[in-house]
Order: C-alpha cells, then structure tokens, then sequence
C-alpha cells in the first residue's frame, strides 16, 4: 500500500515537473534568448488552461463553452487563443525594457487573471471550470507519458530554433541590440516573434495543467505559482540552456514540494503564514544559487557557428 502511494506521489510531482517544465522553456525563449523581462507568465499560463477548459469539458448551464471537443483539438485552440493576445501584449510593450516591461506584463496578466474572475458567462467564475477530463480515459501514468511527450517535442523544437540562424538573432539581441539593428535586422519584429512563441509554449502548459488537475479557477493562476515559480525555476536551473530550464523545473519543483512538509513541523507561531514561509525558503534557495553558480546549474553553451563541429 506504501509503494503504490509513493508510486502515486511520483506520478502527480513528475506531471507538474514537466507542466512547469514546458512553461520554463517558454520563459527561456523570451528572457535567455531574447532578454526580454516578462512577469506575466501566469496569464498566458490562464488563457491556455482556460481555453482548453471551455473546448473540451462538457455541457454547463450558466456559462459559454462546453463543447465536449477532443484533446487535441484544446490544446491547438489553447496555443491559438494565445496569438492574438500574445501579439497585441508584444506590439503595446515593443519599447518598453527591463523593468518597465516587467511592470507592463504582470500587470496585463492580473487584468487576464481578474477577466476569469469577472466574466462567469465564460469562465464560471471563482466558481471555475471542472468535469474536464484526461485525455483518452487515460490515467495519470498514461497522462504522464503524453506530458512527457510535450516537453520532449517542446525541448527538441526549441534546440533547433536555438541552433538556427533565427535563434542567432535573438542571441545576438539580447547581447548588444543596437550592434544588431546595425546589421539591418528588424530587432522589433524578431523580439516580437520571440514573445508570441515563448506565450505559445506558455499557454500550452495551461492546456496540459487543466487536464491533469481537472479542474480550472482563478486562484491557480496567482503570481506565486504561475511566474514567480518558473522565473525561479530558469535562474536556478541556467538561462539560455534549455536542459538547464527543465533541469531548474524540476530542482526547485523538488524543493518546493519539500517545504510543505518543512513548514508543517515549523511552529504556527515563529512562521506565521506557511505558504510566506515557502516563498521565503525559495528565495534562500535561489540566493544561494546566485551566489555560488551565478549562471546556474547548467550555465549556457554557445552553438557552433556555421562551418564549425560542434563538441
């Protein structure tokens, strides 16, 4: 009975690992590769959840959506849902950098977060959305294998995309972007393909959470675990090193899931709020990291440039 629960527990932390896995990739593209400062992962994370929430559960009074439609297809219309916004988020913040840009995105992503909250034709709610179901009356462990697939095809993509003389560009923007402008590339469409792409992946993840947990609200998509956890996640695993993003996903996805129990033999009164706690004991994590391996685990390694063997 203890094997299969410890069995259980590994399925349910691995299906999250690989969930935030995919999300980190997306951050990867835009900040590692682009150096573009987005805090507002957890809306894209919402749209894509969301989205693949209405297309795929069943029937409901009260609420649009419900259209019973196959896996697949809410997960395409969850990436596809997220082009426009992602596109009119990266058009309005084209010339906004660094911290400026950084309050822009978190700032659109609570107006996403609090239109679910607001519009329950839509989204139901804080009540939100459940009955969606895993996809082919699978359980989590065949459910598992398909989110494994996921991060397998997103890291295989996002490596060719790196390795390209695309991915060469966005490098080259986020090191020196006016030397970059200087060699006659258009730096704002590249960034802005960039920040569409890296959403994409974004809201993909949503789509895979929502059939995992069953179930969508508002309260899931709070800065806590859809941003500042997976900026946590690319710092301490290495950014602009894709391995080092699912690498970081699943360290500090590790450590999260043993706060838990840390701040439950921690008396009420010397740490007052726990989840406060947890934070506090990522945050230790993630200085520790910043001092000892500035780059992170897996520090990035610059492609061969055309011509040459890789090594």
């Amino acid at each position: 009975m203890e094997i299969a629960g410890l069995a259980s527990y590994g399925v349910f932390f691995l299906s999250l690992v690989g969930i935030y896995a995919i999300m980190a990739l997306g951050l990867n593209m835009q900040w590692g590769m682009t150096g573009q400062f987005n805090i507002g992962i957890a809306g894209f994370f919402a749209v894509g959840a969301y989205t693949t929430a209405i297309l795929t559960s069943s029937p409901a009074d009260g609420r649009v959506g419900g259209f019973d439609l196959p896996f697949f297809v809410g997960l395409i219309g969850s990436v596809t849902a997220c082009v426009p916004i992602a596109w009119v988020v990266g058009r309005i913040t084209a010339k906004l950098r660094t911290d400026y840009l950084a309050i822009a995105t978190i700032g659109i992503a609570e107006i996403i977060r609090l239109f679910f909250v607001n519009e329950s034709w839509l989204s139901n709610g804080t009540r939100g959305i459940a009955g969606i179901e895993t996809p082919f009356g699978m359980g989590n462990e065949g459910y598992l294998l398909v989110i494994g697939s996921f991060v397998a095809l997103t890291w295989v993509l996002l490596e060719i995309a790196r390795r390209s003389p695309w991915g060469r560009v966005l490098r080259a923007i986020r090191d020196n972007e006016a030397a970059t402008e200087a060699a006659g590339k258009d730096v704002a469409r590249f960034r802005l393909q960039a920040f569409v792409v890296g959403c994409c992946i974004m809201a993909l993840g949503g789509g895979l959470y929502a059939h995992f947990v069953n179930f969508v609200s508002p309260e899931a998509f709070r800065p806590l675990y859809g941003t500042f956890l997976v900026w946590v996640m690319l710092i301490a695993g290495g950014s602009g090193n894709n391995l080092g993003a699912m690498l970081g996903a699943l360290v500090v996805w590790l450590i999260w899931s043993s706060t838990e129990m840390l701040a439950g033999l921690v008396p009420t009164a010397l740490i007052g709020s726990e989840s406060a706690f947890r934070v506090f004991l990522i945050g230790v994590l993630l200085l520790i990291i910043l001092v000892s391996r500035p780059q992170g685990l897996l520090p990035e390694k610059q492609p061969p440039m055309p011509g040459e063997r890789s090594k």
